[in-house]
């Protein structure tokens, strides 16, 4: 066991209560943080580049980077807080949670009776493609639905609505795995390096 993991704070659950607004939610689990990792997160900046589908642009992507001064310490924390959050705030959903909470989504809609073999097809294909989002993002989707829309959704609709829910997580889970990447790679690797070059590569071409 290296030093710098030797050396890292009491572990404590992460406080995450999915009733709180997502700003809320998103502001008290970072104040939970030990204070040199939210230094890290609010030190890092944002730049933007263009994501292309199909040779075509598409939108505006945001890519975080962390400063230059991560240490080997400050990267460990944010592993263990990253591996933290995902075995809890943002943990997939049992199945049998997204099961349960699809068919009393469902149940609200007429829809004509299907034969018992294509039920349990189509049951198992929003277990799978709602699957990968925590049990409270899916709840969340759920409840926006019942109250804002007339018919029965798609499982297109539903996972844009988990997403939606979790992105705030996701956004911090995401800086977490920059900042644990950053105190550990190869200078020449980081993101920051990464992007220089691109930008390097693009003026070439121009």
């Amino acid at each position: 066991m290296s030093a710098a993991v030797r050396s890292l704070p009491e572990r404590s659950a992460l406080p995450f209560d999915p009733k709180m607004p997502p700003a809320d939610r998103v502001r008290t689990l970072v104040a939970a943080l030990p204070d040199a990792l939210q230094e890290v997160l609010a030190s890092g900046r944002v730049e933007r580049c263009s994501r292309f589908r199909d040779e075509v642009f598409d939108d505006l992507a945001e890519l975080w980077l962390p400063p230059a001064s991560v240490n080997a310490r400050t990267a460990a924390i944010a592993q263990r807080t990253l591996d933290e959050m995902e075995r809890s705030v943002l943990a997939p959903a049992d199945t049998n949670h997204v099961l349960a909470r699809v068919l009393s989504l469902l149940s609200h809609f007429p829809a004509k009776a299907l034969p018992a073999p294509v039920e349990e097809m189509v049951a198992l294909d929003w277990a799978d493609d709602l699957g990968e989002f925590p049990g409270w993002a899916i709840d969340q989707a759920a409840r926006v639905w019942r109250r804002t829309r007339k018919w029965k959704p798609s499982i297109a609709e539903m996972r844009a609505l988990c997403e939606e829910a979790c992105a705030p997580e996701r956004r911090v889970a995401a800086r977490l795995k920059a900042v644990a990447q950053a105190g550990t790679a190869d200078p020449a690797v980081r993101p920051e390096s990464l992007l220089r070059l691109a930008g390097v590569a693009v003026r070439r071409m121009s």
